[in-house]
């Protein structure tokens, strides 16, 4: 590299981080506090400066460097670098759909076990895909799926399992794994709330045969718009690869030809004999890449990973012990079994027969400045787009529905400092004890 380059890119960082990013004094009931946000320094901005200069833009050696390194980490064989987490679960569904899987590809009207109690992005892959979507309800006060339901739920059509680690906190892998195993299921691990959390010691992301990451502003580590679909062999890499890269069947990475040596010698469709290997296309893809941009913040940002991790679980439990005089008002999270989640949020349900309701209650913290969220789409199948979508629904989904009337979230993420989190527990509890 040019060390002028070098030079202007570091005295850039160093002054952007100066004038445009300095910290401001937290002042409670006046400061605001965010439900989500980012932490960053000058190595991101560095780095997205020196990946700018290259302008290579689309994805390139940044890319390269990062799925491997994301892949090592997580602990799965393969990685690639999409341009959303929504995308990322397109992809992962997508891929099983592949006429290359033989027996094993789902087919339109199979079915994929699911939660309604949550982002909408999990399932919709389902339904665009012409699956069938099998609803399980989910239990308080771990917000996962209620895995005596799930068991049930598998029918002769049962073909996969696609569920979220819920605010970071993980469905019962062992069971659902053994399940998988018994019933011959593909599983879909979406871990976009949940980078760096465990079960029973081992990543998250890691059990599945595919799982999925959001590089949001508001996950674990961001690179703006931004996702991972990492993978567990080879075959299924390089059908997520054609899915992701227009549905082609060529593997040459952006601006390399010939990779196979016999570019001009393949015969594949109905195409005549020797047609250009690089406009041959096996699935009905997109352009899903993202850039070398992106993933120059992203190598930055996965190497802060470990303090981010931390940072998230000591504010949750510093909200979880300031909380836990009010459990005659609330029901309080709780981890799996066996799990250490990277926590993505701080969720809180609101007890029958409180004299005033969730929506009350979010309402005031927001009057005082601190971010809320609701557990994303609460029932799916109550929100328009979902209503006379395809489905079948086990049981009565009867704490879905409590979560979508009666429960909300506060952040952990790490920008919130100690004084911060202590007044978000304190205007909860005065709330609460002054009923």
């Amino acid at each position: 590299m040019d060390p002028r380059i070098d030079a202007l890119a570091r005295a850039l960082a160093s002054r952007a981080m100066e004038s445009l990013h300095q910290s401001t004094i937290f002042t409670p009931g006046i400061s605001s506090i965010p439900v989500t946000g980012k932490v960053f320094g000058e190595e991101e901005i560095y780095a997205a400066t020196i990946a700018s200069a290259e302008f290579w833009l689309t994805s390139g050696h940044f890319a390269e460097e990062f799925e491997r390194n994301l892949a090592r980490y997580v602990g799965m064989r393969g990685c690639l670098m999409v341009n959303s987490g929504s995308s990322a679960n397109l992809l992962a569904l997508s891929a099983l759909t592949s006429s290359k899987l033989g027996e094993r590809a789902l087919k339109p009207g199979d079915e994929v076990i699911t939660v309604a109690a949550g982002f909408p992005t999990t399932v919709t892959p389902i339904i665009q895909n012409r699956l069938i979507p099998v609803y399980v309800d989910v239990d308080l006060p771990t917000y996962v799926a209620n895995l005596d339901s799930l068991e049930s739920s598998i029918g002769p059509k049962t073909r996969a399992i696609m569920m979220a680690h819920t605010l970071g906190n993980p469905f019962e892998l062992s069971r659902v794994m053994e399940l998988a195993r018994k019933h011959s299921l593909w599983v879909i691990e979406d871990s976009c709330d949940a980078l760096g959390g465990t079960y029973n010691g081992k990543n998250l992301g890691s059990f599945g045969d595919l799982s999925t990451l959001s590089f949001y502003p508001a996950h674990h580590i961001t690179t703006g718009e931004g996702g991972a679909v990492l993978i567990k062999n080879s075959l299924l890499k390089t059908i997520v690869e054609s899915f992701r890269d227009w549905g082609r069947d060529c593997w040459c990475a952006p601006g390399c030809d010939n990779t196979c040596f016999k570019r001009y010698n393949w015969s594949l469709g109905t195409l005549p004999f020797g047609y250009d290997h690089k406009y041959i296309y096996s699935h009905l893809g997109y352009n899903l890449k993202s850039g070398d941009i992106q993933a120059a913040i992203g190598l930055e940002q996965l190497k802060r990973i470990g303090l981010f991790v931390e940072k998230r679980r000591h504010n949750w439990n510093r909200l979880k012990e300031a909380l836990s005089g009010l459990e005659e008002f609330i029901i309080l999270p709780e981890a799996t079994e066996g799990a250490n989640p990277s926590w993505f949020g701080f969720a809180i349900t609101i007890r029958d027969g409180i004299p005033f309701s969730r929506d009350a209650i979010v309402k005031k913290l927001n009057d005082l400045g601190i971010g809320t969220r609701l557990l994303f789409g609460g029932n799916l199948l109550r929100q328009p787009a979902f209503l006379g979508t395809p489905q079948r629904v086990y049981s009565d989904l009867r704490v879905t529905d409590l979560i979508a009337s009666q429960s909300f979230w506060v952040g952990v993420w790490p920008g919130l400092t100690d004084s911060m989190v202590d007044f978000m527990a304190d205007s909860i509890i005065q709330m609460f004890k002054s009923t």
